[in-house]
């Protein structure tokens, strides 16, 4: 009895972080906004990249915002519910994200929600997470580019800051947001990755 009591507090942080980790933003937003099934528009990821390619620049923000949001409300809810299992909530909304069970396991790429959850175990390792990303991305405008340095970026950060507990998680995480974007990288290699604001469909989360 004692150790089915032990798991009840790790099996539910993770099924309530992956829940919330895969509401689907991007595709909830692009349908109530009357710009039709995101999965059908350019790469038909579901992070707000793509959403983007709608023209909906409003959209793309509000779904950015949100899925950093929903990785952060992860972390933080149940760490004040069931302390001790944030890094379980960590895992699980990033898994959520990527691999959400309404859309058949076919996510976003993490880049957005990995931030949210950064923010949320450690801030001043989201301090640096944003200005990887967002310092990237506004000199190369490559969107692939600058997800994939900021979520490599993490672990890195954690271990500077003395945050060895966070190391191995945010490098796990890491090596998922690479693997989803090997599409990206095939491009890159190729010198074919579009950049944001062109005509071509841009690329990323």
């Amino acid at each position: 009895m004692q150790t089915e009591i032990l798991w009840v507090a790790p099996t539910l942080s993770l099924v309530l972080s992956y829940l919330l980790g895969s509401i689907p933003f991007g595709v909830i937003l692009t349908r109530l906004g009357g710009a039709g099934d995101l999965r059908t528009i350019g790469s038909g990821n579901i992070g707000a990249t793509n959403v983007l390619r709608t023209g909906r620049k409003g959209l793309a923000a509000a779904t950015l915002l949100l899925d950093m949001a929903k990785g952060a409300v992860a972390v933080l809810l149940v760490a004040h519910l069931f302390p001790g299992n944030a890094l379980l909530a960590a895992a699980g909304a990033f898994i959520g994200h990527c691999y959400p069970v309404w859309l058949k396991f076919k996510g976003g790429k993490g880049v957005a929600t990995l931030m949210g959850i950064v923010v949320a175990l450690h801030w001043p390792l989201g301090l640096v997470y944003a200005v990887v990303w967002l310092g990237l991305l506004a000199g190369l405008r490559i969107s692939s580019v600058a997800g994939m340095a900021a979520a490599l970026s993490a672990p890195f950060a954690a271990a500077l800051f003395g945050r060895f507990d966070l190391v191995l998680l945010l490098l796990a995480l890491a090596l998922i947001v690479l693997w989803k974007h090997r599409e990206n990288v095939d491009r890159l290699f190729s010198g074919t990755e579009p950049r944001i604001g062109r005509s071509k469909r841009p690329p990323g989360d």
